[in-house]
């Protein structure tokens, strides 16, 4: 009982520390050994959670314990009140070092190793599912603490800058797994896509894809003699992206039209992609002459307004996009009979509602 009490009062410390300027004075080994005492306080909640009576001998001693330090003891530090806080130290101690200004570059890229170790590295957790998805869970919440509290209830401007601190933390993990291999970036981010939610994910890969370059640079790069070309992260990523026909039309059906266009306008090979899908979809769409709207047969097929708000967005980019995207409606139109009459052709009827006077 005493190595824990030990550990527990030496983990205490560092989370009092961890919400100072103090932690200015991290360097990455401090920070991987804070998280070396939070896995054994959360191997000793694991491992006696169901034993009732070890678990409340256990408590019954931690609460002791407090109590004799007073104050000052690990008692004034929030969230170690019970058992079950040792099995959330890593979270506790990630929230308050996210929110610590006073971390140092080195100390943070330690952090973000915690945090995202990415593929091909063990971890005890993932030896059952409910691990796997705790782990997930501990790693999601610790981004999503990330400047939480700066918005109040300004929930826009909250999910914002929470999809942005994502997208840089992806960009950064991106980086460092392709330093260490060639095909780490391609498995970490098929990892991410089978594991978390893909609405969300799909958000924070356009975020991504719109950074300059990853936002939070090192000193020095953190380690002398590394190389970083802006934007490499983005690279990386739209690498991974185009070479998923799948996730590529899900990621072009399901983002906003507008945030589908700014992307675009950034990478050609994804704009002719996403032009080829417009077009594939307005092909699926018949003419229903007593409604006198362009409808789908499938309930999955893009409705009409939908695929005009689309092109649309297009069509309200800068050069070159407005002139390929009439130029492709304008071939589509030519193959469908080139029409000129309303509800003959689905392209006719978008070049007409988007006012190019054909």
């Amino acid at each position: 009982m005493d190595p824990l009490l030990q550990h527990l009062e030496r983990f205490s410390e560092v989370l009092a520390v961890s919400r100072t300027t103090h932690v200015s004075s991290w360097d990455p080994a401090t920070v991987r050994r804070a998280f070396q005492w939070a896995r054994y306080l959360r191997h000793v909640h694991r491992r006696f959670s169901h034993n009732v009576h070890i678990r409340t001998v256990l408590e019954r001693r931690l609460q002791n314990q407090w109590k004799l330090e007073g104050d000052s003891g690990p008692a004034s530090v929030p969230g170690l009140t019970n058992f079950r806080a040792l099995g959330c130290c890593d979270l506790l101690l990630s929230q308050r070092l996210l929110e610590n200004p006073a971390l140092g570059d080195a100390a943070f890229h330690s952090l973000v190793q915690e945090l995202f170790p990415g593929p091909g590295v063990p971890d005890a957790e993932k030896e059952t599912l409910q691990g796997s998805l705790a782990l997930l869970a501990r790693r999601r919440s610790a981004v999503h603490l990330l400047l939480f509290n700066g918005y109040g209830e300004n929930l826009v401007c909250q999910e914002d800058t929470l999809i942005k601190t994502q997208a840089e933390l992806l960009l950064e993990r991106l980086h460092e797994v392709g330093r260490a291999e060639a095909e780490g970036p391609s498995r970490l981010l098929s990892s991410l896509w089978e594991r978390l939610p893909q609405s969300n994910f799909l958000k924070v890969i356009a975020a991504a894809l719109l950074l300059p370059s990853s936002p939070r640079p090192p000193k020095d790069e953190l380690e002398l003699g590394s190389s970083r070309t802006p934007g490499e992260g983005g690279q990386e990523l739209i690498h991974w992206l185009l070479g998923k026909s799948d996730i590529v039309a899900t990621f072009c059906r399901s983002l906003p039209a507008g945030l589908l266009t700014s992307v675009a306008s950034h990478y050609p090979e994804l704009f002719q992609i996403y032009l080829g899908l417009l077009t594939d979809w307005g092909r699926r769409l018949h003419y229903d002459l007593q409604k006198g709207v362009w409808v789908g047969a499938e309930s999955q097929d893009v409705p009409w307004e939908e695929l005009y708000g689309r092109f649309q967005s297009l069509c309200q980019a800068p050069s070159p996009l407005k002139g390929e995207v009439l130029t492709a409606l304008e071939s589509c139109k030519a193959q469908d009979g080139d029409f000129e009459v309303r509800g003959l052709s689905i392209w006719t009827d978008l070049l007409l509602a988007l006012g190019s006077g054909a």
